[in-house]
Formats: C-alpha cells, sequence, structure tokens
C-alpha cells in the first residue's frame, strides 16, 4: 500500500472471516480461574482506554461465542477487523482496539480444573 496505506474499511471486498489465535502459552502455567479473573479485569477496563462501549460489549461477545456466531456480532455491529484472529479491530469511525489473546482463547499451558 506504501504512503497511502489506510485503515481497512467495510467496505473492503475482501472481509475478513475470523479465527481463534493460534496457540499461545501465558507467562506461567494458569488455571482457568486465574484466566477468567484477568479476562474479566480486562473487560472491565478496557472502555477506560478509549472507543465505544456498545463496540467493546460486541466485541467482548464475539471473544465468547463459537466462531459462527462471532462473525454475525461482529458483522452486525460494524466493526472492522484488522487481525483476523480479532487482536487488532476498528470501528467505523476509526478508533482501535486492541484485545490480547487471553480473552480470546485460552493458553496451551492452562492448568486443567480437577
Amino acid at each position: 500500500m506504501g504512503s497511502n496505506e489506510s485503515k481497512p474499511t467495510k467496505d473492503d471486498e475482501n472481509v475478513k472471516k475470523i479465527r481463534k489465535p493460534k496457540p499461545w502459552k501465558h507467562c506461567e502455567p494458569i488455571t482457568r480461574a486465574q484466566l477468567a479473573k484477568i479476562r474479566d479485569e480486562f473487560w472491565d477496563t478496557a472502555p477506560c482506554n478509549g472507543g465505544r462501549k456498545e463496540i467493546w460489549d460486541a466485541l467482548r461477545a464475539a471473544a465468547e461465542a463459537e466462531l459462527i456466531l462471532a462473525q454475525a456480532i461482529i458483522d452486525i455491529a460494524g466493526v472492522i477487523v484488522q487481525n483476523d484472529d480479532l487482536t487488532i479491530c476498528y470501528d467505523e469511525r476509526g478508533a482501535k482496539y486492541e484485545l490480547p489473546k487471553y480473552v480470546l482463547s485460552e493458553p496451551i499451558n492452562l492448568i486443567k480444573d480437577n
């Protein structure tokens, strides 16, 4: 794209189909309860980083849904997906939303609950 590089728009012909992030590892093994806690903390504070609350709510719903439903949520909310794993998205006004992998999938070193 060069110097005319721009943010993707909803009208792009190649609308990205979303997918789960590639397998990843947390810095140390964590339990499902610990993962839930850091996810809740992220979602509670995310709207403070800018953007619109309704987009954050849609991103959370998509992150917690199966892929087919997640795709529908993203499409209906008008979210523009830069990375197909949802780690970087934009709303129609150009606000950027960055999601950490831990809210999108489980790490490979998740400690299974007894």
